[in-house]
């Protein structure tokens, strides 16, 4: 089923305008949502406003109006109009401001994604657009106007079209410096053998069609059994918790077991998958190599 547009823009850079429409890119069907019934009828109830203040009174939409907290318990009420005063003028203007490489902008800035394409009379332009990013390897930042709201945004090239990623304003990430690290030292023979395991496991392409949400499709196959035959779901049994053993002792049987890799949908995949597995004494061979040079062999 061809993809539904969500809404217009204008992207532009220089002189060159760009009408495109835009799809997203997440597909919120492929979800599994459950809804709230009234246990008592199996109906499902809907959601309403009350005052505490006043005994809990349902508050209809028409006697509600917006306020910023600027203090604890204290508000500042605002108009309709004053709201509209607000709000940026939304003329959903995509304006390119420069153009950087995209290994200059940490995923940590990443928002939603959403897929561009040409409008009529704008396939020239756009695909000028996305060779020049493809041919210089960088990729588009812009302001982009909707929804009362200016975005920072990003424009980059994938195979088959544009994609606009929205990013977030440097005051909307969190730094890490906010985070308890607790750093500690690593040992070189520990770091060689991580870095063996890495290797090992390497892959030089994402392929996300390799991957599949095991737990949405085990609720898939129960909500299947309980609505065909009435079958009570319960909960699965807790995998056992392996041994406790030292990091290096774990370091060791990562690197004689095979790689793991994500979870094949096909049997073709996974005959592949294994076809690139190191035979167990090649992986032996490596690791008591690397411990003869750190002198982290076993005694």
């Amino acid at each position: 089923m061809s993809a539904r547009a969500i809404g217009n823009a204008t992207i532009s850079f220089g002189l060159v305008s760009i009408p495109v429409k835009l799809y997203s890119a997440a597909n919120s069907s492929a979800g599994i949502s459950f809804n709230l019934l009234h246990a008592k009828c199996g109906s499902r109830v809907k959601q309403q406003y009350v005052c505490p203040k006043e005994e809990n009174i349902i508050v209809p939409r028409e006697e509600m109006t917006k306020g910023y907290e600027f203090s604890k318990d204290q508000y500042v009420l605002f108009s309709t109009e004053e709201l509209k005063a607000l709000e940026e003028e939304s003329t959903q203007q995509v304006d390119v401001t420069e153009f950087v490489p995209i290994a200059a902008i940490d995923p940590v800035y990443f928002d939603k994604a959403y897929y561009l394409g040409p409008e009529k009379g704008g396939a020239k332009a756009y695909w000028l657009l996305a060779r020049a990013l493809q041919e210089t390897g960088r990729v588009a930042l812009a302001k982009y106007a909707a929804r009362g709201k200016q975005y920072l945004v990003m424009l980059r090239p994938v195979e088959g079209g544009l994609v606009m990623q929205q990013l977030l304003y440097a005051d909307e990430v969190r730094p890490i410096s906010e985070v308890e690290l607790g750093r500690e030292d690593v040992k070189d023979s520990e770091l060689k053998l991580a870095t063996m395991i890495v290797e090992q496991r390497a892959t030089e392409r994402f392929k996300p069609e390799e991957y599949e949400d095991e737990v949405k499709k085990r609720i898939q196959e129960q909500l299947r059994r309980k609505i065909e035959t009435g079958e009570e779901i319960s909960s699965s049994p807790k995998p056992k918790s392996g041994e406790v053993i030292d990091l290096m002792e774990a370091l060791r049987r990562s690197l004689a077991d095979a790689p793991a890799g994500p979870r094949r949908k096909s049997a073709s995949s996974d005959s592949a998958a294994d076809s690139r597995k190191p035979p167990r004494r090649v992986a032996s061979a490596k690791m008591e190599k690397a411990e003869k040079k750190t002198g982290t062999g076993r005694k």
